[in-house]
């Protein structure tokens, strides 16, 4: 499977963007789906994941505020952002994976480029 992310950009402090994850050449639903973000110096941490069955999960620093969801007819993945702060600065990448391990990196197989989100006053 290919992923093609979308959607970053400038935001100001408290607003709002939606990432955007669209798969080729197979179902996206036969995957777990997963957004990652990385800032210069850290580690790729997990922000949220949506499983096949379409089950969620979210760390804890987002919860409330992001939301991912899954159009299995457009193939799409996506991440609502509300309320964006800057500490969620980041680029933001997401990664498929069949593993039934989720929020580590290194068991994602499939990755999309990243897109840079901003948040800033």
């Amino acid at each position: 499977v290919q992923l093609q992310a979308s959607g970053g950009g400038l935001v100001l402090p408290g607003g709002s963007l939606r990432l955007s994850c669209t798969a080729s050449g197979r179902s996206i639903s036969d995957y777990s789906v997963g957004w990652f973000r990385q800032s210069p110096g850290k580690e790729r941490e997990v922000v949220a994941f949506i499983r096949g069955s379409g089950s969620t999960y979210y760390v804890d620093s987002v919860k409330g505020r992001f939301t991912i969801s899954r159009d299995r007819a457009l193939n799409t993945v996506y991440l609502q952002m509300n309320s964006l702060r800057p500490e969620d600065t980041a680029a933001y990448y997401c990664a498929a994976t069949k593993s039934v391990i989720r929020t580590t990196a290194s068991y994602y197989d499939y990755w999309g480029q990243g897109t840079q989100v901003t948040v800033s006053s």
